[in-house]
C-alpha cells in the first residue's frame, strides 16, 4: 500500500533530553499528521529519557525525519541515538554530530567495571538502531565508544545521516518522493513549508521543564522538608505548612520522572532528622556530625546520571545547619521558664512584709503582693518564702527552705 502525504508536523528539540521533552515527544507524534520532522538542538541528556524518545518514534505509525539545526546546532550524546532512530535522518552545514559516549553528567568518573557495562550496553543500543536504519554502524560504535564527532558533509559522506540541508525549505525538496516503509505501508513523502503544523511545548511541558531539572527539585524535596517540620514545631503557622507541603509534592514528582537513587533520599531524610533530633537529644554534637556526613552522602549519589554541584551541596549544608539552630533556639524558648506574667511568679522568692497567718503580704519583683500560706502555718515577716501557685492576684506560698 502506498501512500502520499503532505501534512507535517514540526517538533523541536532545542536543549537538553529530559522527561519534559520525553513528554513532549511522545504526546504529540501522533498519527493525525502524514509525517514528522523533529528539529534537533541537543547537547544530550537523560538515557531514560531519550529511550522513550526512540522507542516513540519506531514504534511510530508516520515517517519521522530527524533534522540537526540550525547552523551552529549541534547532535550530541543522548541525541546521536534518537537522530539514528528517525527514519530519515539530516543535518544543517554548520552542525556536528557525535561524542555518543555514556558519563555521569557533572564530572564524576564511573567505577571501570561499571563504565564497561554500560558502554557496552549503549553500543548494543546504537548498533541495533544502525542496522534498522542502515546507517553506519562502524562510526556510529565508535561514537559511543571514542567518542569521534563529524560535520554535516563529513556524517553525509560517511552514511551516519542521508542528507544536509541548509534549511525547512532545502529539506522539504530532497524529501520529496522519497519513499518510507512502515511495516506494510510505503509512505512517499511531499509537502511544502505551507504544509508544516508547528506543534510547541505546552504549559505543563515547561513547568516541567524547571522542576525535573536535578538541582530544582532537590531544593524543592529540602524545602518541602524543611517548611513540614516547622509546621510541625508551631503548629497553626499555616504559611510553613503550605509552602512546604506544595513544595514536597512537587518534589515528589520530579523525583519520579528522574533517574534517583532512594539510598541517597533516605540518606538525606535521616541527615536532617538527625539534626533535628539534636535540639531534643545532649549527643555532645555526635548527631550533628552523623547528620551532616549522611546529608553530604546523600546529597551526591541522589542522582546517579547527573550529580549535584558541589557549591549547591554545600550552600544546603549551610542552610540546614542553620535551619538545625532555629529548632534548637525554638525547642529552648519552649522549655524556659516565663519570665512575665503571673506564671513568672512561680519558683521566685518572696520575703514576707505581713506575717502570712494564712494570708498576709510578701515582697517581691519590687512589689508587694497578697500571698497565702499553702500549709495553713504562720510565716513570720522577715521570713522568705517561695512561691507554688497562683489564684488570681494572690500568691500560693511556702516557707523557703535552706540548703
Amino acid at each position: 500500500m502506498t501512500f502520499i502525504f503532505s501534512s507535517i508536523l514540526l517538533l523541536k528539540i532545542n536543549g537538553p533530553i529530559t522527561p519534559s521533552v520525553s513528554n513532549y515527544i511522545k504526546r504529540e507524534l501522533k498519527d493525525r499528521y502524514d509525517f514528522c520532522i523533529i528539529e534537533m538542538d541537543t547537547p544530550g541528556g537523560l538515557d531514560k529519557s531519550m529511550r522513550e524518545i526512540v522507542k516513540a518514534i519506531i514504534n511510530s505509525k508516520i515517517p519521522v525525519v530527524g533534522y540537526v539545526y540550525p547552523r551552529g546546532a549541534r547532535c550530541a550524546s543522548a541525541g546521536v541515538f534518537i537522530l539514528t532512530a528517525c527514519h530519515i535522518s539530516a543535518m544543517a552545514p554548520g552542525t556536528s554530530i557525535g561524542a555518543a559516549h555514556p558519563v555521569v553528567i557533572g564530572g564524576e568518573k564511573m567505577d571501570p567495571d561499571m563504565k564497561k557495562k554500560v558502554e557496552n550496553d549503549a553500543v548494543s543500543y546504537i548498533l541495533s538502531l544502525a542496522e534498522m536504519r542502515h546507517r553506519n554502524r562502524e562510526w556510529l560504535a565508535r561514537s559511543v565508544r571514542e567518542s569521534i564527532t563529524a560535520t554535516a558533509f563529513e556524517a553525509e559522506s560517511l552514511h551516519v545521516v542521508d542528507m544536509v540541508a541548509g534549511d525547512i525549505k532545502e529539506l522539504l525538496d530532497k524529501l520529496r518522493d522519497r519513499k518510507v516503509k512502515i511495516g506494510n505501508k510505503e509512505f512517499i513523502l511531499r509537502g511544502d513549508v505551507e504544509d508544516i503544523k508547528e506543534r510547541g511545548k505546552n504549559l505543563i511541558d515547561k513547568i516541567l521543564d524547571i522542576i525535573t531539572q536535578p538541582e530544582i527539585a532537590y531544593l524543592l524535596l529540602l524545602l518541602g522538608i524543611y517548611g513540614l517540620i516547622m509546621e510541625f514545631k508551631n503548629p497553626g503557622a499555616v504559611f510553613p505548612g503550605v509552602l512546604g507541603g506544595i513544595a514536597i509534592i512537587l518534589a515528589l514528582y520530579s523525583l519520579h520522572l528522574l533517574p534517583v537513587n532512594y539510598a541517597g533520599l533516605l540518606l538525606i531524610i535521616l541527615g536532617i532528622v538527625m539534626l533535628v533530633l539534636e535540639a531534643h537529644i545532649t549527643s555532645y554534637g555526635l548527631l550533628t556530625v552523623g547528620g551532616v556526613f549522611s546529608f553530604i552522602l546523600g546529597s551526591f549519589m541522589l542522582f546517579p546520571e547527573r550529580r549535584l554541584p558541589m557549591s549547591i551541596i554545600v550552600g544546603m549544608v549551610i542552610v540546614l545547619l542553620v535551619f538545625a539552630f532555629i529548632i534548637y533556639l525554638i525547642v529552648k524558648a519552649h522549655k524556659r521558664h516565663p519570665m512575665t506574667g503571673m506564671k513568672g511568679m512561680l519558683g521566685e522568692t518572696g520575703v514576707v512584709r505581713k506575717p502570712l497567718d494564712p494570708e498576709g503580704l510578701i515582697f517581691i519583683h519590687g512589689e508587694l503582693w497578697r500571698a497565702e500560706s499553702i500549709t495553713g502555718e504562720r510565716i513570720e515577716e522577715g521570713e522568705k518564702v517561695e512561691v507554688v501557685s497562683t489564684e488570681g492576684l494572690c500568691l500560693k506560698v511556702r516557707r523557703k527552705t535552706k540548703k
